[in-house]
């Protein structure tokens, strides 16, 4: 009678144990749904806004040789390079080199509100130099970012929501925030990172001097 018993409690342990975990994972994949849903969404967005980024970019290349070669400049070195997948694209302007670049989504992630009301987001980053001589030798998603971070000029934060304002991030105005319209924000990046880099020039290096801005 004894073991009849134990074996009761026992069951009744195992069922309010079992309850317990079944509550509990069930808030975790809830959570874990809503953040995979709001990352689906971003990336569709991001991808679409990546698609007109490169026509703009194009666009751009294709003027800015108009107005060199009409100044007497070889415009040989003005030209623009993407990927298969569409996920990284090169501008070469002259002596500088710049890349962008949606190879930083490889999870969900929130672009951090003081508020707490942080905003899932994909991102694209632009980057001075060149994407695949950046990351020659690289294969962990850690040491990409890391590469990328180092290089950054600006980053774009697309939300999940067609009718959310996309964010810009300059690098070298650090604290402000730009809102874009996600109709206008291809345009946008692309001039203001072209601004940013061509704006400014390289100093001959004497120790840490090496560009500036005009």
């Amino acid at each position: 009678m004894l073991n009849s018993y134990e074996s009761f409690d026992n069951s009744e342990t195992s069922a309010r144990k079992s309850a317990l975990i079944q509550e509990r994972v069930g808030l975790v994949s809830t959570h874990m749904y809503k953040q995979y849903l709001d990352a689906q969404h971003a990336n569709i967005n991001t991808n679409e806004i990546f698609v007109r980024m490169i026509q703009n970019i194009q666009a751009v290349s294709e003027s800015l040789k108009e107005a060199f070669s009409s100044r007497g400049i070889t415009t040989q070195n003005i030209y623009v390079d993407t990927d298969p997948q569409n996920s990284v694209v090169i501008m070469n302007i002259l002596w500088h080199k710049m890349s962008f670049t949606t190879r930083c989504n490889f999870q969900p992630q929130a672009l951090y509100r003081e508020s707490g009301a942080h905003i899932f987001s994909s991102r694209i980053m632009a980057i001075k130099g060149n994407y695949s001589e950046i990351m020659k030798g690289v294969v962990e998603h850690d040491e990409e970012m890391g590469k990328l971070l180092d290089n950054e000029v600006a980053s774009l934060f697309v939300p999940a929501q067609n009718n959310q304002s996309a964010i810009m991030k300059i690098k070298h105005l650090p604290g402000r925030e730009f809102e874009l319209n996600q109709s206008d924000a291809p345009r946008e990046f692309v001039l203001k990172v072209v601004e940013a880099m061509c704006g400014g020039g390289f100093y001959h290096e004497e120790g840490s001097r090496k560009s500036f801005n005009i």
